[in-house]
């Protein structure tokens, strides 16, 4: 299974050199229409979405999980949230159980 990242360049990136493919997104609803895209795509397991762009369009998300499981959808802080300062490439690891 394959694992994507949605978000802005700078969260993209960051994924990216961790080897984890990513889509960039400027909105919400562009990340929702991404994420809507994956469900067909049944190669695609994970999806680790920006927080900033997450807290936009929850409910939606809420309603996607629980209509199907795969992909899983987590939500990361963005970079330069107010959030303490996050190591992506640990935190991946850590979600894979690496």
């Amino acid at each position: 299974m394959q694992i994507v990242a949605i978000g802005s360049r700078v969260f993209v990136t960051s994924f990216q050199l961790a080897g984890v493919k990513g889509v960039k997104v400027d909105s919400a609803p562009q990340a929702l229409t991404e994420i809507n895209g994956m469900g067909d795509n049944s190669g695609i397991g994970l999806v680790l979405l920006s927080d900033d762009i997450g807290k936009e369009i929850r409910q939606q998300l809420t309603s996607l999980r629980a209509k199907r499981p795969i992909p899983l959808i987590f939500e990361l802080p963005s970079p330069g949230s107010k959030k303490e300062k996050v190591d992506y490439r640990a935190l991946l690891k850590q979600i894979l159980g690496v």
